[in-house]
């Protein structure tokens, strides 16, 4: 079935496309729901600060983020974020704690399946 996508930003166009495409090629739900969460509305997406996410995610872990990623909080474990958009501040947190940060596009091509991902929803 063929959904259209009513978006502006041609980067999200071409990232929820290549979602579309992993969650079909790989059989990988995940890159599906990520692909719904980035689809929705602007005011339905909440934005995700740096300290939720170190509450809720171990060290190590690999957290996809649909959508913006900001610095409210500290982080003191290194993790691999990919998010859609990260504040700078929030990439040099992330980067400080010893963690590293990846557009969706490049996540999705080094898990092509999605094991190992979290979805921080």
């Amino acid at each position: 079935m063929l959904r259209t996508i009513r978006k502006d930003d041609p980067e999200l166009v071409h990232t929820l496309l290549a979602l579309r495409r992993a969650a079909r090629d790989h059989q990988a739900p995940l890159w599906g729901a990520v692909a719904e969460k980035l689809a929705r509305p602007r005011h339905q997406a909440r934005p995700v600060n740096v300290g939720h996410l170190a509450r809720l995610v171990t060290a190590k872990s690999t957290v996809v983020v649909p959508g913006r990623l900001l610095a409210q909080g500290e982080i003191h474990e290194p993790l691999t974020v990919a998010a859609f958009h990260f504040s700078e501040a929030a990439r040099a947190k992330i980067h400080a704690a010893g963690g590293t940060t990846l557009s969706i596009p490049e996540l999705v091509k080094s898990h092509p399946n999605g094991s190992g991902v979290r979805l921080y929803a």
